[in-house]
């Protein structure tokens, strides 16, 4: 396996929303909520002060249009208030009230707009990883993408196909439930593809609108972290099976692991408000043994060096800096310090799901490795499920 990688574009949500202004709305919203006293310091433990969401937070809270009478109609509603033997004039005052009341967005109201966004960031983010590799889109062979939380067939593929002018020939790959393991896992299958035939030329772009998660109504303590954590973004990277000018790093090997047992701590809900994301508290201990299946991985992979051989950078997204500590805790003692920098820089503007792993990626780029420098590459993912690579920055 040799893939080569050219350095991602990375597409942020140009809506900044801080924590304070998340923190106000839900504590209007919910001052009686259990956990009301100790929201500060909560909102403060995430690390978090501002996010990018593709929409504003006005968007996310905002009623919906159709008024407490969605539900069942103001003329049924009308029919028994008659029934009940009210007045006519009665009856059209009442009904004026309910329809006056406000009611949650439906799943129509809070994806639709979302949707277009996606679509609008992962073809900017497509067309800025293009230039990056100094290609054009009738270079492209085959397209992956994913978008976990707007779901919409024809999906995101689709809908790039046609906005970017692809060729009609061009192999489609959409993956809209990989979630936060698409980075790694997009990577893992590019590699694959380009193995099988070094000539070609993959594009892969993730958008992710996990802002949509935000659920106005819910007052339980997990929704309040989900509301804090998450961030809007669109990333896209070439990859190739010769190298290439523009090529940043080279893939070598992929790794999967999966935990049976696990599908239920981390997942989506779609109910008739929208979007839900449902954590468990017993989620990061089961992320921590897909780090410990990973770290066996690497010894047997290099056992052939166990002394000299480590990664000089680890781009991990395994969903939050608990079990970024725990990794932190349980690498090789020989191992040097601050390998998660770039992954710990990213989380102080939110978890990008999906889209971080190229975030973190763009960083360590940014910040300049040198050729010759080893890499790993992790993520972990509702399921549970984790993909890694290890490679070498060029």
């Amino acid at each position: 396996m040799a893939a080569y990688l050219c350095p991602p574009a990375v597409i942020h949500g140009e809506h900044a929303v801080d924590t304070s202004q998340i923190v106000a709305e839900v504590r209007d919203r919910h001052p009686h909520a259990a956990w009301a006293p100790r929201i500060d310091g909560i909102a403060a433990g995430t690390g978090i002060e501002t996010r990018g969401w593709m929409l504003p937070l006005e968007t996310a809270v905002a009623p919906g249009d159709g008024g407490a009478l969605r539900a069942v109609g103001a003329g049924p509603a009308q029919e028994a208030l008659a029934r009940d033997g009210f007045a006519q004039q009665d009856v059209d005052r009442v009904i004026a009230a309910l329809e006056a009341i406000p009611a949650p967005q439906t799943v129509q109201e809070r994806t639709a707009p979302a949707w277009e966004a996606v679509q609008s960031y992962g073809e900017r983010a497509a067309r800025g990883a293009l230039q990056i590799a100094g290609l054009d889109a009738a270079d492209v062979d085959c397209l992956i993408t994913s978008h976990s939380t707007t779901p919409a067939l024809p999906g995101l593929d689709l809908s790039l196909t046609n906005r970017l002018g692809l060729r009609n020939d061009v192999l489609l790959l959409p993956a809209t439930q990989w979630a936060c393991v698409a980075g790694t896992r997009s990577l893992a299958l590019a590699a694959d593809l380009v193995a099988a035939d070094p000539d070609r030329v993959v594009l892969v772009v993730i958008a992710e609108a996990l802002s949509t998660t935000y659920q106005p109504a819910d007052d339980t303590l997990e929704s309040l972290i989900v509301r804090l954590l998450f961030a809007d973004t669109a990333v896209a990277a070439v990859v190739t099976g010769r190298p290439r000018r523009e090529s940043v790093l080279r893939l070598d090997a992929a790794w999967h692991h999966t935990l049976p047992g696990t599908q239920d701590l981390h997942r989506l809900d779609t109910r008739a408000d929208g979007t839900h994301f449902v954590m468990d508290r017993r989620g990061p201990r089961a992320v921590q043994e897909t780090v410990t299946a990973m770290w066996e991985w690497l010894r047997v992979r290099y056992q052939d060096d166990p002394d000299s051989w480590h990664p000089d950078v680890l781009l991990a997204h395994p969903g939050g800096t608990r079990v970024l500590e725990y990794m932190e805790q349980t690498m090789p003692d020989t191992w040097p310090s601050g390998l998660l920098r770039y992954s710990r820089d990213s989380y102080t503007s939110g978890n990008r799901g999906g889209a971080a792993v190229f975030d973190i990626l763009r960083r360590a780029h940014d910040a300049g490795q040198k050729p010759g420098d080893h890499a790993v590459l992790y993520a972990a993912a509702p399921g549970l499920t984790a993909t890694a690579l290890a490679g070498e920055w060029l």
